[in-house]
């Protein structure tokens, strides 16, 4: 039996659209091994495909047939700590977590750099994918399938707040929000964020946290689709926020905050929950994960029981 343990991700941080991504202390767990056609359950009551669409199921059978093995099908339990369609890598983690599973069912046959470069061509950009196997800060691009990268441990006084809503945001919906073209002032302003984002985390300088956040290319487009969204953004920064953006393709919505800073959550909640759209937003507070996803090897006999 294989178990794999892999992290919640935050992809863009702001100006880095599709390239900067962070790995938090949120974790999805899989147990997996060989059997015969699909047997797959949740643990925790969250619904999952039980099928051969099983994501994990299909990357996992994907890696076979990358190495000629024959395969026969899968036993997957999961456990689904990281909310489905909220912005923080639940795809990744399922990709993620079938490669890193399959690459040990099949006696690792694939680096870590090989498995990177899979995860990114399979997510389409390497900003979840990334930061979910290597944990940390990274930076990455995906360059004719292969991942160029950097990663930077995240600084343990560093902690995140995510705002996470009732309801969810498709990433195709995401997406489809976005305009066709940007203006060459705009890509400027991005650009200049980006680099200032990557260096600063990288330095430590967090004086500059904020304004490296600036984005013109999606959250202004994407703030539309999450209602209470600009009151989050107000909210959290009038107590105190390093940095607030929105978390991948949203709905969530992620704070940068002063870990000394305890009374941050029970401050921004009792702004918040006098609003009828900014209440819909739970909080949870997140340290960084700068181990990534990992595997352990259990005895096969271990099967847990599934709701």
């Amino acid at each position: 039996m294989i178990k794999v343990t892999v992290p919640a991700t935050s992809a863009n941080i702001g100006a880095g659209f599709d390239s900067l991504g962070l790995a938090l202390g949120m974790h999805n767990t899989i147990y997996l091994k060989e059997a015969q056609g699909p047997d797959i359950a949740s643990l925790d009551g969250v619904r999952v495909p039980t099928g051969e669409k099983n994501l994990i199921y299909q990357t996992v059978k994907d890696l076979y047939n990358r190495c000629g093995r024959s395969f026969p099908g899968l036993y997957i339990r999961q456990q689904n700590t990281i909310p489905m369609t909220r912005g923080l890598g639940s795809s990744s983690a399922c990709i993620v977590g079938g490669l890193l599973g399959g690459n040990a069912l099949l006696g690792q046959p694939f680096t870590t750099d090989e498995l990177v470069d899979m995860a990114a061509h399979m997510e389409g950009h390497p900003d979840n994918s990334t930061p979910a196997i290597l944990g940390g800060f990274v930076a990455a691009v995906l360059e004719d399938e292969h991942v160029f990268y950097v990663k930077k441990d995240l600084d343990s006084s560093l902690h995140f707040v995510a705002f996470i809503p009732d309801f969810a945001l498709k990433t195709e919906e995401a997406r489809a929000a976005l305009p066709a073209t940007v203006s060459h002032k705009d890509a400027v302003y991005n650009l200049s964020r980006a680099a200032l984002m990557a260096t600063s985390i990288c330095t430590g300088k967090l004086d500059n946290i904020r304004v490296a956040a600036g984005d013109r290319l999606h959250q202004p487009y994407r703030l539309g689709l999450i209602p209470g969204g600009d009151g989050i953004f107000d909210a959290a920064y009038s107590e105190g926020a390093l940095a607030v953006f929105v978390s991948g393709a949203g709905p969530t919505i992620l704070a940068l905050v002063d870990g000394g800073d305890t009374g941050f959550c029970q401050r921004v909640q009792a702004r918040i929950s006098q609003n009828e759209q900014t209440a819909r937003f739970a909080l949870t507070r997140l340290t960084p994960d700068n181990r990534g996803a990992y595997v352990q090897q259990l005895d096969d006999t271990f099967l847990p029981a599934a709701e």
